[in-house]
């Protein structure tokens, strides 16, 4: 089921199905990819309780082996509406006995979406409602229209940080897992990324000590989208791969996907929170439509 929230100058459409943004619009522009399946059928997933991929698809927890989808289980589940106002409205998912088949934790996340203005907030709050730890993380997978409002072609759009920075790129493996290795990833005055499809033909490109704050912009349109998410260390640029598709992701991250030949321990594995029972965790991400 979809849910509008909106004031004077946006309307959001958010699905129950995962949480997922599903239209954010500003006057006649429709800033979020529609989900064509000739080039991608979502549209802007979450990813929760891991982010990204494992091993074979497969991890260890309590001594034993489990499998878990690419990205968790959020993206099939269908959340419950416990709050809905005019501009805000927030989407629960517990533990129940299918989490529990590949994911042995209790848990509660919930998703909030919040307006203001022309920002939209996305905020995660996840609880630990057991008596044992809980490690868990969480990301966005938002996907915006490129071009934006049809203005100007793929080429003419690019991503600027807001601040100059130096990050570096994960190298991942061809089955998009972790390598361990890292490199620098220039960027151009420092700040920008410009567009070409060939960028993601292996793939995402995922930096760490990016700067928390970039921009999807181009000279051929006052249209952009400012993503804010300094609650979040990687930020991930992608499309389809092999395709020349019009839109681009722009991921904030908590986690990243398991190293490649290594059956990891939940227990153990980097980039989790580790909630304590009775205690929660808020991150949260903010997107500004221009």
């Amino acid at each position: 089921m979809l849910y509008t929230i909106k004031n004077n100058e946006i309307t959001v459409t958010v699905s129950d199905r995962g949480a997922e943004l599903w239209s954010v619009k500003r006057g006649d522009c429709e800033y979020i990819w529609t989900g064509n399946e000739d080039f991608w059928p979502n549209r802007a997933p979450l990813v929760f309780p891991v982010c990204g991929r494992f091993f074979e698809a497969k991890y260890t927890a309590k001594g034993k082996v489990y499998d878990l989808p690419c990205h968790g289980f959020i993206r099939p589940s269908t959340l419950t509406v416990t709050e809905h106002t005019d501009t805000a409205i927030c989407l629960e998912l517990k533990a129940s006995e299918e989490t529990m088949n590949v994911y042995p934790y209790d848990f509660v996340l919930k998703v909030w979406y919040i307006l203001e203005g022309d920002k939209l907030t996305n905020r995660f709050e996840m609880i630990n409602p057991g008596n044992e730890v809980l490690p868990i993380t969480v990301g966005g997978h938002p996907g915006f229209n490129v071009p934006l409002e049809g203005k100007g072609a793929f080429e003419d759009y690019y991503i600027e940080f807001e601040n100059e920075c130096s990050p570096d790129k994960f190298i991942f493996s061809e089955s998009c897992l972790l390598t361990g290795k890292k490199e620098a990833f220039p960027l151009e005055k420092g700040k920008i990324l410009r567009l070409r499809h060939d960028l993601f033909d292996n793939d995402a490109i995922f930096l760490s000590r990016a700067d928390s704050t970039v921009t999807l912009r181009s000279d051929k349109t006052d249209r952009f989208v400012k993503l804010n998410y300094p609650d979040m260390p990687y930020v991930g640029v992608w499309h389809k791969p092999l395709l020349k598709a019009p839109y681009v992701c722009i991921e904030p991250w908590c986690g990243m996907p398991g190293y490649d030949s290594v059956m990891e321990d939940m227990e153990t594995r980097p980039d989790m929170f580790r909630i304590e029972p009775g205690s929660s965790k808020n991150v949260e991400f903010s997107m500004i439509f221009g």
